[in-house]
Formats: structure tokens, sequence, C-alpha cells
């Protein structure tokens, strides 16, 4: 079963954290997205193996757009 992480608010992907293959326990950053200044950490809610990333540095992602997907 797959969890999809997705952006809570619009924002600027600053950094991915976590690669495709890395193992993720609850509360792993992922990626880090920046609004307003602020940069924001993208947590892992699901432990599980990182099965992609769909945003890379410099990324505008918008509310609710998928940013990697857990099995």
């Amino acid at each position: 079963m797959a969890f999809e992480v997705v952006a809570e608010m619009v924002a600027n992907v600053l950094t991915v954290v976590a690669q495709p293959g890395a193992a993720l326990e609850p509360g792993d950053t992922i990626v880090i997205l920046e609004s307003m200044k602020m940069e924001i950490p993208v947590l892992a809610e699901v432990g599980g193996e990182l099965a992609e990333v769909k945003v890379g540095p410099g990324d505008v992602v918008q509310e609710g757009d998928v940013l990697a997907v857990i099995s």
C-alpha cells in the first residue's frame, strides 16, 4: 500500500532531504519547503521505504500536490 505525502500550502521546494530507496520512520524529514521566508520541513507520517520523490529544488508546489510516495 502506498502513502502519498502532499503539500499543505503553496511553497517553493528548497531541498530534497531523503532519496528514493531510503528507509523512513515517522517524523523523518523528506523535503524542506520555503514559504514567506520560512523553512517548513515535510515529515513522513508513516514508516516505510521512500518509493518516489516527485519534486526537486526550485519547484513551486500548490496545496494538495503530491511531493513523495512512501511504500
